[in-house]
């Protein structure tokens, strides 16, 4: 059987996917999954497509039985589906002229579904509030539980071949760091300086990206995800900027500060404060270890220096599979969560310091890989000095 021509993995990857989120489901007591978030439809079903976030879109699949899942999307998406998905059983709706509600409703009741539970992903932006009371109301008398971390944390532990497109994300990147090294110079505007990273990402292959570049400069450093702005870059001051490359919809993200000539003593000593952070997250980072006990080793060197009450971002957290707006996985690594790393996880970590009263603020770190083998840079500005242009 051939595969669809821009499908990304097997049919059989997406099955063994698809019996491991069956499992899970099952343990919790669920019958029936409606999944609407589309990194779970990318995820199980190969289905590639940006447009939940306008136009509805579900795979649903019993959780008691083998059944075979069917996708519900958009009757002018249906192509989408047959060039990436191997689901065969496809139904498309009218949008504004059909009840998708209802039609959803009408699928789960032929897998079988009567008083529920059903899995939802309730936290997902694919679902509205008012798709979420249709779906509610449709469903009933089954009830709906929020199935967001369950199906998430599928995706958290990477197979060979999404390691494989993690690591040509990571090159796109690397594209995009090289450029702004070439663009970087007295004058340009921050939003010229992203234009050249966005271009040399593209120009290499990267697909689109889930979050828009964020970059600042001078005395706007402090703003943790800033927009580039129509806003002249001056020598002696700091830019740091956060992005990423994207390869089969995975994504690694580059994270670097760095110096438009000599910034002055402040900002050094900032920037070797943070870089002191990363490095002490880092040395501790291994299998086994909790992630909370990751961030604690982060803080330590900025309590010594009293600017841990200016670190305001968490450590670090999972990246795979992302859509707009956000790509960010259901693995943080920070404190208040109670799990252990593992070896196949991908992982964005940075230090970060903000000072809002001396316009500084420093963000470095970049995306990294943990294998048997141990912990693998994949890009980003990492533990370096000061890079000065």
């Amino acid at each position: 059987m051939s595969s669809p021509e821009f499908a990304a993995f097997s049919e059989a990857e997406h099955r063994e996917r698809l019996q491991r989120a069956r499992q899970q489901l099952r343990a919790a007591g669920i019958e029936l999954c409606i999944a609407v978030a589309p990194e779970d439809l990318y995820y199980l079903a190969g289905y590639d497509s940006w447009v939940s976030v306008n136009s509805p879109q579900a795979l649903l699949f019993s959780v008691t039985q083998n059944d075979e899942p069917t996708l519900v999307v958009r009757d002018v998406d249906v192509v989408l589906a047959t060039e990436s998905s191997w689901v065969k059983d496809i139904r498309s709706y009218h949008l504004y002229v059909d009840d998708v509600a209802a039609l959803i409703a009408q699928v789960a009741r032929e897998k079988g579904l009567m008083d529920g539970p059903v899995a939802m992903e309730l936290q997902s932006y694919a679902l509205p509030h008012s798709l979420g009371c249709a779906l509610t109301q449709a469903l009933s008398p089954a009830h709906v539980i929020d199935a967001t971390t369950s199906l998430g944390d599928l995706r958290v532990v990477k197979s060979a071949t999404e390691h494989g497109y993690t690591r040509q994300a990571a090159r796109y990147a690397n594209y995009g760091l090289d450029a702004a090294r070439a663009a970087l110079k007295s004058g340009i505007m921050e939003i010229e300086l992203a234009g050249a990273i966005e271009g040399a990402m593209r120009s290499a292959g990267s697909d689109y990206w889930s979050i828009p570049t964020e970059l600042s400069s001078g005395l706007r450093t402090p703003g943790g995800h800033a927009t580039p702005r129509d806003r002249a870059i001056q020598t002696g001051e700091l830019v740091h900027m956060e992005f990423a490359g994207v390869h089969q919809r995975y994504h690694a993200v580059a994270i670097h500060t760095m110096a438009l000539g000599d910034p002055g003593s402040r900002a050094r000593q900032v920037y070797e404060a943070v870089r002191t952070s990363l490095r002490a997250g880092l040395d501790v980072i291994r299998p086994g270890v909790a992630v909370s006990e990751v961030e604690q080793a982060s803080l330590e060197p900025l309590r010594q220096r009293n600017l841990d009450e200016f670190a305001l971002m968490r450590f670090g957290y999972g990246i795979g599979i992302a859509y707009p707006p956000i790509w960010l996985e259901t693995l943080q690594i920070s404190r208040g969560f109670d799990r252990t790393l593992q070896p196949g996880m991908v992982f964005v970590l940075h230090g970060y310091v903000q000072l809002l009263d001396e316009g500084i603020g420093v963000i470095q770190g970049g995306t990294w890989a943990l294998t048997d083998s141990g912990l693998e840079m994949l890009v980003g500005g990492g533990d370096v000095g000061l890079e000065v242009i």
